[in-house]
């Protein structure tokens, strides 16, 4: 089991009230990523719950069980960081081990649940070598093997791949959405990076300045954003915004519209705009566009899509995929 209810939790430092008031309710086995900007109190929520950080208010239950005031070690939760934080004098096997070498498990039960870590993981062939010999994120897997070995009731990872280049972050991220289909247990994943809540999540909580945003699918959150911090925040390139004569044209005070969900031609259209910046990408094409009467505009289009710099592009809005909101910022629903 693994399930972490939040009752009203809060977190105050000083004077500065970084988690006014949460509720949150992460069921058994569900992978839940928190996302939002620098400095949006996510990796804060995240030591809450881990207990690395006394809560200034509320509850948080494990289980159904109250461990607002219980240490750590107390609470059947395991964590990897962003550091790898592995001892470089051991092996990869003794320092998968150390948690359980640290609790005087058996040496068969040890050995067994190494072995078995270091399987899953596709470490078997390194379990000799020390952490200098090993890649970022041969590094990265050990520091999860030695969270696995725990056998916790929840896994939690705070920006475990920021780290790491690009092309291996892609990687990291297949194996670690992999890991949680074969053990089935419940992850909580911290990242400013959309494109990774995106991809692996299978619930996603948005934070801006220490509050709850919007919580939901990934689809959920794309298709349906409650607000214009959420609209802008997830899907890349963001979400263009509109104001002005057509936002209220649409009974809005901003309309917001996806890159992707705008057609374009070279011969008619709803806008016409001027090509500013074409980022050929291979498959993809981003567009920025200054269009007449509405300003700044990002289109994605088919990478074989002939465009460059001072190109005249005419644009048309998929009109079903329009979002409108007030003037509070709040979706308006249709």
């Amino acid at each position: 089991m693994g399930s972490i209810t939040l009752k009203n939790v809060s977190k105050v430092f000083g004077e500065a009230k970084v988690i006014p008031s949460i509720d949150l309710d992460i069921t058994d086995g569900e992978f839940v990523v928190f996302v939002g900007p620098s400095g949006c109190g996510k990796s804060t929520l995240l030591r809450l719950i881990a207990g690395l950080e006394d809560v200034s208010g509320g509850n948080i239950l494990i289980d159904g069980k109250d461990v607002t005031a219980a240490a750590p070690a107390e609470r059947g939760l395991a964590m990897v960081f962003q550091s790898y934080a592995l001892y470089p004098h051991m092996s990869v096997r003794n320092n998968i081990a150390f948690p359980l070498k640290m609790a005087k498990a058996d040496k068969a039960i040890i050995d067994k649940k190494v072995a078995d870590a270091a399987r899953v993981l596709n470490l078997t062939d390194y379990l000799e070598r020390r952490p200098s010999q090993l890649s970022g994120g041969q590094r990265q897997r050990v520091a999860i093997g030695r969270a696995i070995v725990r056998e916790p009731s929840a896994f939690l990872f705070d920006e475990p791949l920021s780290n790491l280049d690009a092309a291996l972050r892609g990687t990291m991220r297949l194996e670690i959405s992999d890991l949680h289909h074969q053990l089935k247990t419940t992850m909580v994943y911290v990242t400013h990076d959309q494109v990774e809540a995106m991809t692996m999540a299978d619930k996603i909580v948005v934070l801006n300045r220490g509050n709850i945003e919007q919580v939901g699918s990934p689809l959920d959150l794309y298709r349906t954003p409650r607000n214009l911090f959420v609209a802008g925040f997830i899907g890349s390139p963001r979400m263009n915004f509109i104001e002005g004569t057509f936002a209220q044209s649409k009974g809005a005070r901003t309309v917001g519209i996806r890159p992707e969900h705008l057609g374009l031609s070279k011969d008619s259209g709803v806008w016409t705009g001027t090509v500013k910046v074409a980022e050929h990408l291979g498959a993809d094409t981003f567009l920025h566009l200054d269009v007449d009467g509405i300003g700044q505009i990002t289109a994605r289009c088919d990478g074989e899509f002939g465009a460059q710099y001072g190109d005249r592009i005419h644009l048309i809005p998929d009109e079903t995929k329009l979002h409108r909101f007030d003037d509070k910022g709040l979706a308006i629903k249709a």
